[in-house]
């Protein structure tokens, strides 16, 4: 497996006026390596953490301001793997709204993001990856501008997907593996991960491929045994996309992909925790057998977060948001992303599981940044990233810290 991608040094930039350095004092702070909480304080500084736990009053800078948190729960901003759109805006059909998305994000508690591209037509990704090039992505845009969501890479849902498997995704666009296609994407790219049908020709030369340019390959909308699941694993695929969705289901003589999941060591699973894409007694199941290490929540969210129920997008087809559910207009049936933000998730996985809170946060903060190989992201430690979530008892936030800056300095 290819090493840690870490960011360059001093990437996180500081234009305008000089971070205000923020003192989190007396609340319940995260350490995702034991999944545990214990009281202490957060010092940010410059946008770094300066120190963890009983922080000397020596050690805090003049200046600094002062937030308690006592009663309230201190993590790491959430990372979430798979985002199509928000607020209106949705990725696929115009990538170069991504500031739209970014801007939108830290209000559902997430810090850092990866983008995701639907099936769509060709040079749709190559799109998104301009627009992640163009977008400054650690927080800290010009002065005076709103806090966003740093974008750790593009997705490539597609466009390589089983026809009997695509979902929501349009079959005009689907099309056979082609190493050719793929030849520029890549993780110096921009493109972090890529989903695919493994069982279609040639797809275990595209893993194979992508996976020694950097990209994470994962498994999705699939119609792959369990053995050609493991060959893709084999090839070095690392990932399931929205596990339960979008493929076979389990069979105890046909495990398919679900089986290759659950029975293996090798995949984390992508699962969208929304209360209507995986019944909670599968949540039950899937959250026993993988755990936190290997449990990834992502909030597969769309255009219509953020929006009230209508009409509106994703990608080249129309979906109609009612009641939280979004779903194609053309068939009325069929679930198009979700319409929540990572934060629902966490608590719905915490009332579908009985979950300690802060096990339920490292499934949305520590697994996704390992798996998308960003030790920088998901985790507090002194030297790394000032991206700090606040949340209340149950479980909303209620600060947001991205790079050091907050949405509105000073409140809490």
């Amino acid at each position: 497996m290819p090493p840690p991608v870490l960011p360059p040094a001093g990437h996180v930039r500081q234009a305008g006026p000089p971070l205000v350095p923020l003192l989190l004092t007396g609340g319940e702070v995260l350490d995702v390596g034991t999944a545990t909480f214990a009281r202490g304080d957060v010092l940010l500084v410059g946008g770094r953490v300066a120190a963890l736990g009983d922080v000397p009053a020596d050690d805090v800078p003049a200046g600094t301001h002062r937030v308690d948190c006592t009663g309230l729960l201190v993590t790491p901003g959430l990372v979430d793997a798979q985002v199509n759109g928000a607020a209106g805006a949705d990725l696929t059909r115009e990538p170069e709204r991504l500031a739209d998305v970014a801007r939108a994000l830290p209000a559902y508690g997430v810090t850092g993001f990866v983008p995701t591209v639907v099936t769509a037509a060709a040079g749709t990704v190559e799109r998104a990856l301009a627009a992640a090039a163009a977008l400054t992505t650690d927080g800290a845009a010009a002065a005076g501008s709103p806090v966003q969501a740093s974008v750790v890479g593009v997705h490539a849902e597609g466009p390589f997907l089983s026809p009997a498997r695509r979902g929501a995704h349009p079959p005009s666009h689907l099309r056979d593996p082609d190493r050719a296609f793929v030849a520029g994407w890549s993780r110096a790219g921009g493109l972090v991960t890529a989903t695919l049908a493994p069982e279609l020709p040639g797809a275990l030369d595209v893993v194979a491929d992508l996976t020694a340019r950097g990209v994470v390959v994962w498994v999705g909308h699939t119609q792959a045994t369990y053995e050609q699941t493991l060959a893709a694993v084999a090839a070095g695929a690392r990932a399931v996309t929205h596990l339960f969705n979008a493929m076979p289901p389990l069979g105890h003589r046909d495990p398919g992909p679900v089986g290759a999941v659950l029975g293996g060591d090798d995949l984390v699973a992508g699962v969208v925790v929304d209360g209507l894409h995986v019944h909670p007694a599968v949540v039950r199941a899937a959250w026993k057998a993988l755990g936190r290490s290997r449990f990834m929540l992502v909030s597969d969210t769309t255009a219509a977060l953020g929006l009230p129920d209508g009409r509106t997008v994703l990608g080249d087809q129309e979906v109609v948001l009612e009641r939280g559910a979004v779903r194609l207009a053309s068939d009325g049936v069929t679930l198009a992303g979700s319409g929540v933000g990572l934060d629902h998730c966490v608590r719905t996985l915490v009332a579908a599981t009985g979950c300690p809170p802060a096990e339920a946060f490292v499934a949305a903060t520590r697994t996704p940044a390992d798996l998308l190989r960003r030790p920088d992201l998901g985790r507090l430690a002194v030297g790394g990233r000032a991206d700090v979530v606040v949340w209340t008892p149950d479980l909303h936030p209620r600060t947001v810290v991205v790079g050091g800056r907050t949405p509105a300095p000073g409140t809490a």
